[in-house]
């Protein structure tokens, strides 16, 4: 959710439309809703006007949110668009297919389940809520712990590394758990296991693991934090456990690395989520938790509800839901199948391979990220002293590219990169146009003057002939008044040279 705010400037108030015109010949007000009805013709163009100058999602190599289904897919979405999910009773397929999908996940996540035994999750809007009732499992299970033992259970805490999403500062943040974060070193950008174990302490719900930071797409090493914990209940007498937020590389690991155990093989590991609008390659709004095991999961928390005549259990923070996201995510798993998934992510990893390959072979980057991991390119220039990601960043808009530039989190502030991240629509031939136009960014910036030249040229205008030289600031002070002093600059030598 964004906060709503409205512009002050008085002619932002109202809305004018030009092919609309032949409906409504009259402008109407933008925040308030207008005193009569116009044609529903009316009313689409003008929407459909404004949606035009939306990004490209193709193009938006920024998220890792599925922007492409089949069509198959799409109409089935369509068809179950006025589903309510919550009512179980009224649509008890929909509901089934979303306990097919936990199961499948389930198995997917190497949960210890027996023949006919069926796994415990849910399925939820993203991976944020699904952060949030494991984080409250973990809570409440803790609380339940420390009130038996007659021990104080008002100071929780959940220890993370600091690349964690913000979704983990929400849940710390709303539901009262302090927020433990293991620092990054600019040469490990992700929780260091070894520090994570020593911030455990007596008041500690849980050890947050991520598969797949979001910054480089590295997985943190879930089995050596698993085997250190272990070692450490053993001698303190807590029981620690672990959760994975693998809501980038929960539909990566199992196809792409197999072997790799981060999840229910290790017995520390008591929860999963997984984003079912990432590389689970269905639309925004679906995400996935499940647990080991039904004693994970506190019975306290579950509501019993008798809604439109049937007793529903239910564990969200959501009440009404689309089913359409569901049934989507049951396509996929059954279209695709194991084999299908793993030719979709082993495609993904070919062109992360392709894109990293174009850009080391510029010279002009240094590639932060792993070969092993979500596929995304993680790079960084070699010199940024002239001109910085940021500036990259922004000339890429120029191409339609929509490639985000972001310093690390601390202690590794000091690290600027640009991010691109492969996902399934993002195709070869992108991935060589992409490197292309990169190239072009870069010589039309070696053309121009540097950053520090262009801010000493601004103020010299104004200033006496002795020129003050301005030592350079760090990266993080610099990085939005740079790109701001360098287009006031480009837009006065523009004026000066007659450039349209």
């Amino acid at each position: 959710m964004v906060i709503s705010k409205a512009t002050s400037n008085s002619d932002d108030f109202t809305i004018h439309s030009t092919f609309a015109s032949r409906y409504v010949r009259a402008s109407f007000p933008r925040f308030k809703m207008p005193e009569n009805s116009i044609p529903k013709e009316a009313a689409f163009q003008i929407i459909n006007d404004e949606l035009m100058l939306d990004g490209n999602p193709r193009l938006n190599l920024a998220s890792f949110v599925t922007t492409w289904m089949e069509p198959e897919c799409d109409k089935l979405i369509m068809a179950s668009i006025n589903k309510n999910y919550v009512d179980m009773d009224e649509y008890p397929v929909t509901t089934e297919l979303q306990n097919r999908c936990v199961n499948m996940i389930a198995h997917l996540f190497n949960a210890p389940l027996g023949e006919a035994e069926a796994a415990v999750g849910v399925g939820t809007v993203g991976s944020s809520e699904a952060i949030m009732l494991a984080g409250l499992a973990f809570k409440r299970k803790w609380q339940n712990k420390r009130k038996a033992e007659g021990k104080p259970y008002d100071k929780p805490n959940i220890v993370t590394g600091a690349n964690v999403q913000v979704c983990w500062e929400k849940f710390a943040r709303y539901f009262e758990v302090e927020l433990k974060e293991v620092k990054l070193r600019e040469d490990y950008l992700v929780m260091d296991p070894v520090k994570a174990v020593e911030m455990v302490d007596e008041n500690t719900i849980c050890v947050a693991a991520i598969l797949g930071s979001t910054l480089n797409g590295e997985f943190e090493d879930v089995k050596l934090l698993n085997d250190l914990l272990v070692e450490k209940n053993k001698q303190t007498g807590w029981d620690t456990p672990i959760h994975v937020d693998a809501a980038s590389g929960g539909f990566i690991a199992p196809f792409l690395y197999p072997e790799l155990e981060w999840d229910f093989r290790l017995p520390l590991v008591k929860s999963i989520n997984v984003s079912g609008h990432k590389y689970g390659l269905v639309y925004a709004g679906i995400g996935w938790v499940i647990w080991r095991s039904k004693d994970d999961l506190p019975e306290e928390l579950i509501f019993h509800i008798n809604y439109l005549g049937t007793d529903q259990p239910t564990f969200t923070l959501n009440f009404s839901k689309g089913s359409s996201q569901v049934i989507a995510q049951y396509y996929q798993l059954i279209r695709l199948g194991f084999e299908g998934y793993k030719n979709v992510m082993e495609n993904c990893r070919e062109n992360m391979l392709v894109l990293k390959a174009g850009l080391e072979k510029t010279g002009r980057f240094n590639i932060v990220s792993k070969d092993n991991g979500v596929p995304l390119v993680a790079f960084s220039l070699k010199n940024n002293s002239c001109h910085d990601e940021f500036e990259v960043s922004d000339y890429l808009r120029r191409f339609g590219w929509i490639v985000p530039a972001y310093t690390m989190p601390p202690d590794a502030q000091n690290v600027t990169v640009l991010r691109v991240v492969i996902r399934e629509d993002f195709s070869r031939t992108l991935a060589e146009r992409l490197v292309i136009d990169i190239q072009k960014v870069l010589h039309e910036l070696d053309t121009l003057p540097s950053k520090i030249t262009a801010k000493i040229a601004l103020n010299g205008e104004n200033a006496d002939k002795n020129v003050t030289v301005v030592t350079k600031k760090s990266a993080i002070e610099t990085q939005r008044e740079i790109t701001t002093v360098w287009r006031k600059f480009v837009m006065e030598k523009k004026k000066m040279n007659g450039v349209c």
